[in-house]
Order: C-alpha cells, then structure tokens, then sequence
C-alpha cells in the first residue's frame, strides 16, 4: 500500500504535466478593451539583452528597432500546441509590416545554463519543419531570470514595443492565425 500511493501522486503530477500542454489549444482570452495607453511603461521586459539566436548569432535588444510591435511567444520542443500554432505565427510574420515575431525556445538550456546542442537541433528542425522563418531566440541567463522565470505554462506569448516595454496583455495559450491577428490589429490601433 505505501508504494502505490507514491506511484499514483506520480501519474496524477504527470497527467497534470501533459495536460498544459497537449490537447486541443487553450480557449484564447478575450482581447483586451485597450486603454488610453497600452503601453506598459514600468515593465521593461526586454529592455536590455543579449543572446543568441538558433543558428549561433549574437542578437541584442537592437532587434526590436523599427518595428512598431514585437510578439514574443516562449514556447517549447516538447509542447504539442507550441508546435501546431508555428506554422500559423510564421504566415502571420509575413503579414504585417509594423509587426515582427521573435520565438524564445524555453528548454533548450541544461540545468546548469550551458546550451543543449541536441535541444538546440531538435527547436530547429521543428522550426524548418512548420515554415518558420523568423527568429527564434536561445534564453541568456538574464532572459532566463526575467522572462522565462515568470512563465508558468508555454506557449505563452507577450507584446512589447522598440524600448522592449511590454504592450497590452500576456496570453497563455495557443491561437490560430485568426486569433493572434485580432489581438495584433487591436494593439496596433490602440498604438496609433
């Protein structure tokens, strides 16, 4: 009897643990009535970074100059709706001209913050493979301690502006291109 229940608390953490992340895409959350400024001045959330991107080359907050918006979406190789939402963030990067999406590959660093090189090839292929083409980010430690230390579940996906100052709300959850251009078009519009 004592060995069962460490082995039932052990599915019951497990099938909690799959279940963030498989199935069918969390209901989107309704896009929010923008305020007088959407721009969320006092979190500066990539204010100041350097890392790497998937193929090994420096990228700085830089990145974000000249784009009116930028989606963030963190997600992961071992995430089924992080995989099924790419093909449709890699049609919506081509889309709009004001908007740039960046991925943040969230388990692609041991636990000690060296890189894993076969995660690193493993978030690649499955990049090639759903037609992404833009830039997906390996976490630096301190895009580790302040932004990936606040995501609980993945995908999650923010918006911040060329000062890296978060814009609007943080969506936990996969959408479809439909989705993500309803909530892109109204942070554009309330940008203007």
């Amino acid at each position: 009897m004592k060995r069962i229940l460490p082995v039932l608390a052990g599915a019951a953490l497990l099938t909690l643990a799959l279940a963030a992340c498989s199935g069918q895409p969390a209901e989107p959350t309704p896009t929010p009535v923008p305020s007088v400024s959407v721009v969320q001045e006092d979190v500066p959330i990539l204010s100041a970074f350097s890392t790497t991107d998937l193929q090994g080359n420096e990228v700085d907050q830089s990145v974000l100059t000249g784009k009116k918006l930028t989606m963030v979406n963190v997600w992961a190789t071992y995430c089924e709706p992080c995989k099924e939402e790419m093909p449709d963030l890699a049609q919506l990067s081509q889309n709009y001209e004001d908007v740039q999406i960046i991925g943040l590959v969230s388990d692609v660093l041991n636990a000690d913050g060296t890189v894993n090189q076969d995660q690193v090839d493993t978030a690649i292929a499955l990049a090639e493979e759903a037609g992404v083409t833009y830039l997906n980010l390996i976490p630096s430690q301190d895009l580790a301690s302040n932004v990936l230390g606040q995501i609980y579940a993945v995908p999650t996906t923010f918006f911040v502006n060329e000062d890296g100052d978060q814009v609007g709300s943080v969506y936990v959850g996969a959408r479809d291109a439909d989705g993500w251009a309803e909530i892109i078009d109204a942070l554009l519009e309330a940008l203007k």
